[in-house]
Formats: C-alpha cells, sequence, structure tokens
C-alpha cells in the first residue's frame, strides 16, 4: 500500500513539473558520455530547506501561522517549478522540534521563543503538501548540536539539557550533546523517531555534523564519559567512532522497524580521508577529514550499506586544487561501486554568483557542467542543492542552465 501511494504521488510530480517548470518537454534529453540517455527516468533532484537560524525558512521569528505556512508552501512550489523532487526539510536544527514532540521544546526559529506553540504543525504540514505536489519529504535531524551559544540558561526551563547538565559540553561557542554517553544516544534516536512514527516520512536524514568541527586551541572535553565507557577501545579516536558508528545503526534500525521503506540517508563532508592520510582515501588536500576530525567513517557506513543512501557535499568547483570537484565524485563512486547504498552528489548552489566565492561559481555554467561530469558515473543517482533560498533566487540563473541543461524532462523521485 505504502508503494503504490508512493507511486501516485510521484507520478504527481510528473505532472505538476511538466505544466509549471521553464522549458517543458518530454522529449529525452541528448546522450550522455557513455552514449545512454543523459538523465535518467528516476533520479534524485533534492533542495536542503534550511531553518538553524532562520537560513531559509522561516524569514524571520515571530510571522503569523499563516504566513509561515505561505513561505512554506513557495518553497514546495519552488521546488517543483524547478522539476525537483526532494526536499531535506530541517526539523531539528537545535535539540529542538518543528512537530509537537513529547521529547524537546518548539524550536525558537518559528516564534522567537523557544518552547512557545507556533500554532501549527510544520511538519506534518510539510509532509502534507509535499505529498500533494509529488515531491518527496526528507526530514532532516541534527543529532547532537544543542544551541549556537553556550548559555544554557537561555534554554527553556524545560529543555532536557538543562536537567542533564551531565549530557552537555561547551566547544567552539556551542552546545552541544555528548555522543559518548549512551543515555544521551538513546534520548537523541527517540526524539528523532517520534517524528519517524508520527508521520509518513519518506526518508530521515542527518547532515555532516557528529562530534564538531575542530576549532583550533579548543578541546572537546569528553574525558568522564571515556573514562566510563572507553575502556573495550584502542584510543580515544576508536571509541568516538563507535558512539557515532552506534547512532547510525540504531536509527537504521528504528527507522526499518516503525515504518519500512522509509530512508536512511546521510550528507556529510565530502573528504573522508586523504590519500596522505591513508592510501584508501581521496586525491585531495582538505583541512579536515571526517575519520579523524568529525569520528565519521562514511566510507564504512557505504560499504556496509547501514545507510540507504549518502550526500558528499562535493562543495568545491572543478579543479578546486585541494578538493578537486571531478576527483572527489570519481572517488564517491568507486566507493558506492556494489555498496548497495545509493550515492547522491550534494552541490553548492550557495556559491554560484556569491560574493568572494571562487571565479568558475561566477559561471552560471559551473553547476550544470558538475551534472555533465557525474553523468559519466552510473553510481551517482542525481544531485541536491544547497538550499532552498538560492533555489528560489537562482541569482546568476545557475540551477536555470541545469533545468535547461539537464532537466528537460521530470524525474520520478528514488527509493
Amino acid at each position: 500500500m505504502a508503494r503504490v501511494a508512493r507511486r501516485a504521488f510521484a507520478l504527481a510530480a510528473l505532472s505538476l513539473a511538466a505544466s509549471v517548470a521553464p522549458g517543458a518537454s518530454a522529449a529525452p534529453g541528448p546522450a550522455g558520455p557513455s552514449g545512454r540517455p543523459r538523465r535518467a527516468a528516476t533520479e534524485m533532484r533534492g533542495m536542503w530547506l534550511a531553518t538553524v537560524s532562520n537560513r531559509d525558512w522561516p524569514s524571520r521569528t515571530g510571522l503569523p501561522a499563516a504566513d509561515q505556512r505561505k513561505e512554506l508552501t513557495a518553497f514546495l512550489d519552488k521546488a517543483v517549478h524547478y522539476r525537483l523532487n526532494t526536499v531535506m526539510f530541517q526539523v531539528r536544527p537545535t535539540a529542538d522540534a518543528f512537530w509537537p514532540s513529547p521529547y524537546e521544546p518548539w524550536s525558537q526559529y518559528l516564534t522567537g521563543t523557544q518552547g512557545k506553540d507556533p500554532g501549527w504543525d510544520p511538519l506534518g504540514t510539510a509532509v502534507a503538501e509535499a505529498h500533494a505536489r509529488g515531491l518527496r519529504l526528507h526530514a532532516w535531524f541534527n543529532p547532537y548540536r544543542i544551541a549556537n551559544n553556550t548559555d544554557p540558561g537561555k534554554l527553556v526551563a524545560s529543555h532536557p539539557a538543562r536537567k542533564h547538565p551531565d549530557w552537555v559540553v561547551p566547544y567552539g561557542g556551542k552546545l552541544y550533546y555528548n555522543p559518548g554517553i549512551p543515555a544521551v544516544r538513546t534520548f537523541v534516536e527517540q526524539a528523532i523517531l517520534d517524528a519517524v512514527a508520527k508521520y509518513p516520512l519518506d526518508a530521515v536524514h542527518f547532515d555532516d555534523y557528529f562530534y564538531p568541527y575542530p576549532v583550533a586551541g579548543q578541546t572537546f572535553d569528553d574525558d568522564a564519559a571515556y573514562d566510563a565507557h572507553g575502556g573495550d577501545f584502542s584510543s580515544r579516536a576508536a571509541w568516538r567512532r563507535d558512539n557515532i558508528d552506534k547512532l547510525v545503526t540504531e536509527i537504521a534500525d528504528g527507522v526499518r522497524k516503525l515504518r519500512p521503506g522509509t530512508r536512511f540517508g546521510i550528507s556529510p563532508f565530502a573528504v573522508w580521508r586523504n590519500a596522505t592520510t591513508d592510501s584508501r582515501g581521496s586525491d585531495t588536500k582538505a583541512g579536515v577529514e571526517t575519520y579523524d576530525d568529525l569520528y565519521a567513517d562514511t566510507r564504512k557506513w557505504v560499504q556496509k550499506n547501514w545507510i540507504d543512501y549518502i550526500v558528499p557535499q562535493v562543495y568545491w568547483q572543478i579543479g578546486n586544487s585541494a578538493a578537486d570537484y571531478a576527483k572527489v565524485v570519481d572517488w564517491w563512486a568507486g566507493v558506492a561501486k556494489g555498496s548497495g547504498t545509493a550515492l547522491y552528489i550534494g552541490e553548492a548552489l550557495y556559491q554560484a554568483g556569491a560574493a568572494g566565492a571562487p571565479s568558475a561559481w561566477q559561471d552560471p555554467a559551473e553547476l550544470s557542467r558538475h551534472l555533465t561530469l557525474a553523468d559519466q558515473y552510473p553510481q551517482v543517482g542525481g544531485h541536491v542543492y544547497f538550499a532552498a533560498k538560492d533555489v528560489a533566487a537562482d541569482p546568476i540563473g545557475a540551477l536555470s542552465r541545469v533545468v535547461a541543461d539537464h532537466y528537460q524532462q521530470p524525474a520520478l523521485p528514488p527509493g
């Protein structure tokens, strides 16, 4: 029954996109480098819709519910307009909720006051409105970030982080839950899986935040947790990676049990390890390596098929000296080959035309060239664009160029 319903709204996407997208055409696209049709009938065409600090939505805190809903559905309409088929909607940006959660407070990004009921259900509405448009809705959760400041007193009094101060680590000007405490992992999983139980989500989605990105001169203080729980591991780094592995596998298992057919995907920073660090790594010179710095063994998750899909954030231009888009995509295609884990590429639409961005990003064709290059790899099943505000604005026409060159016909969403 679930598959039938999904097929119905996927077909609705084809109908809607053909009627409103620019340059509509039912003809197949030109042949790709291998001679096969450039675009598959089914592929990921996604966008992230970020809510942290009101990045994309709502445009500001405190808008009336009707205005918030209008802004949200306008983004969904833009996704259809550009023949996208999937929206990654951020619903737990800072240990809060965009739905009525029994575990965590309403997000401050809705009303301006953490814990204040906005008078409607954004996640429930997003699911219903996305499905009505033939879009898939992937609910995007940040596991460990609590606040973008280090003052627990700014959290609502009922916040779990205030009830359990021993769970909290200040670091880099922010507050985080400590991934090394088993009770934290249990709580985070309960908070996320509550949404899975309540809504017909098409996927659960994580981004690149596990252990926080390194901050020079600062130490993530998890000594007590390591002393209590790290005894069986060869190093603190191995213990930290195991903590994240457990989160990933347990969320995957929870999603499968609660809602079979709902997918679980992760969008990490795109460099697992540089080849200079590990011969299995990519031909890159990135300053951050997820394996060593975020304790996220993204390569293993793909190869063991612990997750349904991965969307590495390949946010560099073709020819970048430290991380060349072409080399990074090639590496990920090799990792994904034969794994059973779908590979989509995260695209830096926000860079197109941006002040201070490398000169390649001032060319509206750069993004389109990414898709042309990725077409060489059968493992690449589509692309996801960061982020919704940039999709809507399309400041130098980079996304319109992608549509003209690659999305001349609609595509069914995968999964």
